[in-house]
């Protein structure tokens, strides 16, 4: 039988919603001020947006980093999957359980951790800090993500569904394509959107891989707010919101098809 929620829980939640958000509001708020600072709203007006829209470097950058969190989510996906399968099929639960804390260790580690061998990595290997650094970096950091999105499900998955489809005359291929990665699906949607949130959010990495001559967001953020709070980050910002919400509503749409109904079949 399900427990009520106490009065006091309610407001304890509310609460820890208000000092989670109201931040987040009171940054899109000031986005619309026609003044130039956030500690009067002196009147509502579009004028950073217009600001930032005619920012063309500004823009460059947003499509920077739209790009980079996309490629490396679709390269971590795919590699995670990959990851997530082999793990799963280690004979000896002492490899398996070693494959794991490995790919964890990866999760808990401080980012300036990483970053720093990363760049000690590229700068070892000649390669310039720039787009592909940032790439690679993303993708390396994003791989552990889908690993720990995907498993789960290949544990919740029957042994007997690989074995009545072996029976049937399925070959390897068909039973990965067929009954492994449709069952998989939602945990390669989940490693997809965290791996793609990772990466847009991520600064202590990318600081330290990005190169003159590219930037992203979180860095470029960075900067303009070390030369002053100007009312166009929180236009930037607000929008960024918007799209992160955006995401969310579509992997939310897309798990609800990938839900199972109540006689185990998938909606389509």
């Amino acid at each position: 039988m399900d427990k009520k929620i106490t009065p006091l829980s309610k407001i304890f939640l509310a609460v820890i919603f208000f000092i989670l958000y109201a931040p987040i509001f009171f940054l899109v708020i000031f986005s619309f001020n026609s003044g130039e600072t956030m500690y009067s709203f002196k009147g509502f007006s579009l004028e950073w947006y217009r600001e930032l829209f005619q920012d063309t470097r500004l823009l460059i950058i947003v499509l920077n980093t739209i790009v980079i969190a996309f490629l490396s989510a679709l390269f971590s996906t795919i590699i995670g999957v990959l990851g997530a399968l082999a793990i799963h099929q280690a004979k000896k639960r002492q490899t398996k359980n070693t494959l794991l804390s490995l790919n964890n260790v990866l999760i808990v580690s401080p980012d300036v951790i990483i970053g720093a061998s990363f760049l000690i990595l590229f700068t070892m290997a000649g390669l310039k800090l720039g787009f592909y650094s940032v790439l690679l970096s993303h993708i390396a950091f994003s791989i552990p993500i889908v690993v720990l999105m995907v498993l789960p499900k290949l544990m919740e998955m029957s042994p007997t569904l690989i074995d009545a489809a072996r029976d049937l005359g399925a070959s390897s291929w068909n039973v990965m394509t067929k009954v492994i990665i449709p069952f998989i699906t939602p945990g390669i949607f989940a490693g997809f959107f965290m791996a793609l949130t990772y990466s847009l959010d991520d600064f202590a990495v990318t600081f330290f891989v990005t190169g003159n001559g590219f930037s992203t967001l979180s860095v470029e953020i960075y900067s303009l707010a070390r030369r002053g709070i100007s009312l166009n980050i929180n236009a930037l910002s607000a929008l960024l919101f918007l799209f992160t919400l955006l995401l969310v509503v579509i992997y939310y749409f897309i798990t609800q098809r990938n839900k199972p109904n109540g006689m185990g079949v998938r909606k389509r």
